[in-house]
């Protein structure tokens, strides 16, 4: 169920991208007089079929990894009936260039249209304040420390912890220095710290770029409140009651919520004493943890349920748009992400990032089940940057993608004449060859993540 439940979600977000994307090419196609013969979402074998009474086929083909709008001079056995004027190549270069480059510059639009929808909810973040350091180098500096609150990256400002990520990501595959401007909360000093990298987060797949530098970010003292045990669990059977406070699990005070979980998980069907707080009072009690099912998966459980801790307000960025502020947000987190993705490629042709980073559809798949299960604003986010992604990957200048095709229309508009047919046919062959090699290997590191 949960892997049908997968495929589907991730058949509508592919299937969204993609429409969006062959709509810019056909609206356009249609606007510049070019016969439109078929619309089709995927390749391969129809499933769907539906004829329009203008004689415009669209479908939902059985291979749902892309797709395509055939237009009138592109295959000569389906234009017959066209009429010249309706030939994709009689239009002139520009409206070719027109025709072309609108699958993905639609593509960046919906992104803008779905980052100023959602920052018109507003966002919440929470403050760069570091919990914890530990440098990873021996010549990292010493002067970041517990308490500190981090205010720009290399000159950006950071208010929240996602803006702090997102800098350090601009760094990965580099060599150097990253300078930190920090401060305490309660005072008006600030100072600048530096933190030499040495081919950050180059080897692998690209991690958490904080963790990776050794910095905690501050949580809210662990508070373990009971709020509810189930019956016939093992939190019943120990004598566990709603309101008991665990502030010890056999001697240990865990900080962390995910430090107290692993423990228990590594200990089904072995005895562990609890040292609780109950109405003032102080009191053991030992249980035994089981192994059951939860969602689908194996987990060692108590049978309890915990209070959701609350974050203090002064930790909390809570920021509110107006329509201008959120289309502005909108346009430049598109833009941003747009320029990491384009700095992300060339890393990777340099070598200064591991091409372990590809994703194919698999990993795609399991992204967007995830995203969809913690809400539709994380669904929607998950679906603008796949489609910054889809806009700017087609873009690249390479023959088969929109780019390769702008690429050819381009040098026809500055010398006057289209590019020789035999140029553009091997151009086509080596690019079908990169992109299948690309898709190959983004396949492959799907299945070693599996």
């Amino acid at each position: 169920m949960e892997l049908l439940q997968t495929v589907l979600i991730a058949l509508v977000t592919l299937g969204i991208l993609v429409a969006i994307h062959e709509f810019g090419h056909f609206w356009v196609a249609r606007r510049c007089g070019v016969k439109v013969i078929k619309f089709s979402i995927g390749f391969g074998p129809d499933l769907l079929r539906y004829t329009a009474k203008d004689g415009v086929v669209y479908s939902f083909s059985a291979i749902p990894l892309g797709g395509y709008v055939r237009m009138a001079g592109e295959d000569d056995d389906e234009s017959r009936d066209a009429e010249p004027h309706e030939m994709f190549d009689a239009k002139t270069v520009w409206q070719r260039i027109a025709i072309v480059g609108a699958g993905p510059a639609i593509n960046l639009l919906l992104a803008v249209v779905v980052f100023f929808g959602l920052s018109l909810r507003g966002e919440v973040g929470l403050a760069p304040v570091i919990g914890n350091y530990e440098p990873t180098s021996p010549a990292a500096s010493l002067d970041l420390s517990s308490g500190q609150e981090i205010y720009a990256v290399d000159g950006k400002q950071t208010s929240t912890w996602r803006e702090v990520s997102l800098a350090l990501l601009d760094r990965v595959g580099d060599s150097g220095i990253v300078s930190f401007t920090v401060g305490y909360p309660e005072s008006t000093l600030t100072y600048d710290v530096s933190v030499p990298i040495e081919g950050f987060l180059s080897q692998g797949e690209v991690s958490d770029p904080i963790q990776e530098l050794g910095i905690e970010p501050w949580l809210p003292p662990l508070r373990l409140e009971v709020s509810s045990v189930q019956v016939g669990s093992p939190a019943e059977y120990a004598g566990l009651l709603v309101g008991d406070v665990i502030e010890s699990t056999d001697g240990i005070v865990f900080e962390r919520f995910t430090q107290w979980s692993d423990y228990i998980q590594d200990r089904a069907d072995q005895e562990i004493a609890l040292g609780l707080l109950r109405n003032s009072e102080s009191l053991t009690l030992t249980i035994v943890p089981k192994e059951s099912e939860l969602n689908n998966e194996r987990r060692v459980l108590l049978g309890v349920s915990l209070l959701q801790q609350t974050w203090p307000e002064e930790m909390v960025r809570r920021y509110h748009y107006s329509i201008p502020e959120a289309l502005w947000n909108g346009v430049d987190r598109t833009v941003d992400t747009s320029i990491f993705i384009v700095k992300s490629i060339a890393k990777m042709i340099t070598g200064d990032i591991s091409t372990k980073n590809l994703s194919g559809p698999i990993t795609i798949a399991k992204v967007a089940s995830d995203s969809a299960a913690n809400g539709v604003a994380s669904w929607l986010s998950l679906l603008a940057l796949l489609s910054v992604s889809l806009g700017v990957l087609n873009l690249l200048p390479i023959p088969v993608l929109d780019g390769g095709h702008l690429l050819f229309y381009f040098i026809e508009a500055v010398k006057g004449s289209p590019v020789d047919k035999r140029v553009q046919q091997y151009g086509m062959q080596a690019g079908m060859a990169l992109v299948l090699l690309v898709t190959l290997l983004a396949i492959y590191n799907d299945i070693l993540r599996l």
